[in-house]
């Protein structure tokens, strides 16, 4: 599955690249025929998708590769900095927009070839549209912020195009030129709004964001179907749990608390239980688990209940 060309990351990465060159063709071609500040903001946005996407390819390329001595944990938020990097250029991309829009709101300009620089904005809005919804069926496969960033922005391309076309139509129906540069200020702002949930969707991942409420809530009904199910049930008990996301990876740690006359093999062959659970519960997770002796608390526990006393 890995290695078929749409379920790859990088390849619909490689595809992402193609397709914003492809699009900076057709939007720029439009904007230069009709004149509209509209059209040519759309098509600066797409310098903005060309650069993002070949970050993102460098930055999965990076998470892909193997734990080493001085990465023992592996390379998986490199995809973080992907994300960061995509909402700085669009926020970029957006201020120019609204820099040039302003100035041709005090020269307002006529359209040309509206027929032409419509259909060609159309075609390329298309292109992106496709192009999202596998990245977004893709992220979600792969747990990939760095698709899911591209896949957003793309969506927010094609909903900028559709904004830009409507405002362009309105311009050649009413004469009111002014309505132009608007749009495109307009377009500005919704791209800045874009970026910044961007860079704040990457700060979080890398501070260690929890995982979603959904998967807290799957490890624990998993927890409670083991003791359930476990001859030894009413015998443990699990708490501190503590997750975390790391690009695709998924952590969880927790105490598994078991009689203190157990064996230790006896005791390590149920944490291998529960840990093949709570996997089962939650693709791609990887669980440690810290065996202690019933009524007895991690030292690390001990010390901060100490401290918050």
């Amino acid at each position: 599955m890995e290695n078929s060309f749409f379920n790859s990351p990088k390849s619909l990465l490689r595809l992402s690249v193609a397709v914003a060159v492809a699009t900076i063709l057709l939007k720029g071609y439009a904007g230069w025929l009709t004149n509209s500040m509209g059209l040519i903001s759309d098509a600066m946005e797409s310098f903005v998708n060309l650069a993002s996407a070949s970050f993102a390819l460098a930055m999965v390329t990076i998470a892909a590769r193997p734990p080493d001595a001085g990465h023992p944990y592996g390379h998986h938020k490199a995809e973080y900095f992907s994300s960061g990097f995509e909402g700085v250029l669009i926020i970029g991309a957006a201020v120019a927009i609204i820099w040039f829009a302003a100035l041709r709101l005090l020269q307002p300009q006529p359209i040309e070839q509206l027929g032409w620089g419509m259909a060609l904005s159309v075609l390329s809005s298309a292109l992106n549209g496709a192009l999202a919804l596998l990245l977004f069926k893709a992220a979600r496969v792969h747990r990939s912020i760095a698709l899911s960033a591209d896949a957003r922005h793309l969506m927010t391309d094609v909903w900028t195009s559709v904004g830009v076309l409507v405002a362009v139509a309105a311009v050649a129906l009413t004469g009111w030129l002014w309505l132009d540069p608007v749009i495109a200020i307009a377009v500005g702002l919704n791209i800045v709004r874009e970026g910044f949930k961007l860079v704040w969707r990457s700060s979080q991942g890398l501070m260690d964001e929890a995982l979603e409420p959904e998967s807290l809530a799957a490890l624990q009904a998993a927890l409670d179907r083991f003791k359930a199910q476990a001859p030894e049930g009413d015998r443990l008990r699990f708490d501190d749990v503590a997750t975390r996301r790391a690009g695709q990876r998924l952590f969880a740690d927790l105490h598994m608390h078991v009689p203190g006359d157990w064996s230790l093999q006896r005791a390590a062959a149920l944490r291998d239980g529960v840990e093949q659970a709570l996997m089962d519960a939650v693709p791609g997770l990887r669980v440690t688990i810290q065996l202690l002796p019933l009524n007895m608390e991690a030292r690390a526990v001990l010390l901060e209940q100490e401290e918050g006393a």
